[in-house]
């Protein structure tokens, strides 16, 4: 199964990657951005056989190790 990790700052938490990438999409002419929020996105290939299995499998990992929780926010999707 893979589990797709998506990791992003909680609203309050500044952005600077997120301020250039809309400062450079501004410059280049697209006028209707209004914000920009950069996160990341880690892909994992897990030896599950459920998907509620493989999604606490994925849940463990990013509140172990990929997510900082202080600052960051998550989502998991499960592609089986």
């Amino acid at each position: 199964m893979k589990a797709i990790v998506n990791v992003f700052l909680k609203d309050g938490i500044l952005d600077p990657q997120g301020k250039a990438t809309r400062h450079a999409l501004l410059t280049l002419g697209f006028s209707g951005v209004i914000d920009a929020r950069v996160g990341k996105r880690i892909v994992l290939k897990l030896d599950a056989e459920t998907i509620a299995q493989a999604e606490e499998q994925a849940d463990k990992m990013a509140k172990e190790l990929l997510v900082n929780s202080v600052i960051e926010d998550y989502s998991i999707d499960i592609e089986p």
